[in-house]
């Protein structure tokens, strides 16, 4: 589903880009791409997507340091160890949630 919005956006960027169609035309696929944007069945899809991302990543992140965990450097499997207690906290060091 990414890539094929990334497609769309994309050729929509190259249209408006590449086009002598002027402003309107401008104004029009703004229009549509900001509709798009707000309907209700792409912002769950998009929201879907996200969350199993997470998920994935999540499970993977787990299994990777469990893999790991004994090979890393102290510093490194000191930082999991402590990203390990805060996961599910709802934030990370970056300021984003997982909402």
């Amino acid at each position: 589903m990414r890539y094929r919005l990334t497609f769309v956006v994309g050729l929509a960027v190259g249209y408006v880009l590449g086009t002598r169609a002027g402003r309107e035309r401008y104004e029009q696929l703004k229009k549509s791409a900001r509709q798009v944007a707000q309907n209700p069945a792409v912002r769950n899809t998009a929201e879907t997507a996200a969350q199993q991302g997470r998920h994935f990543a999540g499970k993977a992140y787990h299994t990777v340091s469990e893999k790991v965990g004994d090979h890393m450097p102290d510093s490194v499997a000191q930082r999991v160890r402590s990203l390990r207690h805060t996961n599910g906290t709802g934030g990370d060091d970056w300021g984003t949630s997982n909402t």
